[in-house]
């Protein structure tokens, strides 16, 4: 008989014990607007200059964000966009630093909060000491040069007209032959 209000008992200080964890963990009816999330970043390695497409989706559907980062010019205003959340595309300090950057999201119209992180690279492209001869662009000087070397020039008009008056004046002789031959015979 005193094994029944023990083992009650010993339930009932269980489910106390128990209760109050997940009641813990649960939020408050009115704090679902408090979030973290996270920023997606495309592309997430940029050069100087460029732009990126930032997206997240902790602020809600059809509200809006603002999101910063050191390596931005300005400030990113996020809208509504399709169902994935909110979109913002922000341009990169042309000069920026090469290295990893934070990104910071605040949610306008409710306490969300998301993070994320872009990398800034420098792309050392060397430029050829030639150029390809690929058209355009850097064949246009070799162009000019070749066209200067090889091209035709004042002497090329010259030696035409002189060719040209040679063959007039050979045709003239050779009809003045032809006609005084038959003539005179």
């Amino acid at each position: 008989m005193r094994s029944t209000p023990l083992t009650f008992c010993a339930a009932a200080a269980a489910a106390l014990i128990a209760v109050p964890a997940p009641v813990a963990l649960a939020a408050p009816a009115g704090d679902e607007d408090r979030r973290t999330g996270t920023v997606s970043v495309t592309p997430s390695t940029i050069a100087p200059g460029g732009q990126v497409e930032l997206w997240v989706d902790v602020c809600g559907k059809g509200r809006r964000a603002k999101g910063n980062s050191d390596a931005f010019t300005s400030v990113a205003h996020f809208r509504p966009a399709d169902d994935k959340g909110l979109f913002a595309e922000a341009r990169i300090r042309s000069d920026a630093e090469p290295r990893s950057y934070d990104v910071w999201v605040t949610c306008e119209d409710s306490d969300g909060k998301a993070t994320g992180t872009l990398t800034v690279i420098h792309h050392n492209r060397p430029s050829p000491a030639a150029p390809v001869k690929a058209g355009g662009g850097g064949t246009a000087t070799l162009a000019e040069r070749s066209a200067e070397d090889q091209g035709p020039g004042t002497r090329h008009p010259v030696i035409g007209l002189v060719l040209a008056a040679v063959a007039a004046v050979a045709v003239a002789l050779r009809s003045s032959r032809r006609r005084r031959g038959p003539a005179g015979s």
